[in-house]
């Protein structure tokens, strides 16, 4: 299973931007998506978690109400809208992959990971 992350870039705070991530697996549909960050120094952080359905999101706190998880399972492709972006949301943005449901916001609980994708958030 191959994951692409891809849409980061240089924002101004307060803006919007839209990363996806593109998985290379016939069986896309049977597998869980989440979305980390990772800041030098620190340890990746848990942002945004959906099921195979896509019937049930999740988001860590610094994030809710502000970013939104998707997936188009006929594309292969989970997405994360970013809203009113702050500085501190800068970081190294991860996809990754697990097939269980639960136990969603650690790293060392999904089996695949992307190459990450930059976001900068300019203040």
């Amino acid at each position: 299973v191959q994951l692409q992350a891809s849409g980061g870039g240089l924002v101004q705070a307060g803006d919007s931007l839209r990363l996806s991530c593109e998985v290379s697996e016939v069986t896309f549909s049977s597998y869980n998506i989440g979305w980390f960050r990772q800041t030098q120094g620190k340890e990746r952080e848990f942002v945004a978690h959906i099921t195979r359905t896509g019937n049930s999101q999740f988001y860590g706190d610094s994030v809710k109400g502000r970013f939104t998880i998707s997936r188009e399972n006929a594309k292969n492709t989970v997405y994360l809208q970013m809203n009113n972006l702050h500085p501190e949301d800068t970081g190294v943005y991860y996809c990754a992959a697990k097939r269980t449901f639960l136990q969603y916001q650690r790293p060392d609980q999904y089996d695949y990971w992307g190459q990450g994708t930059l976001v900068t958030v300019s203040s």
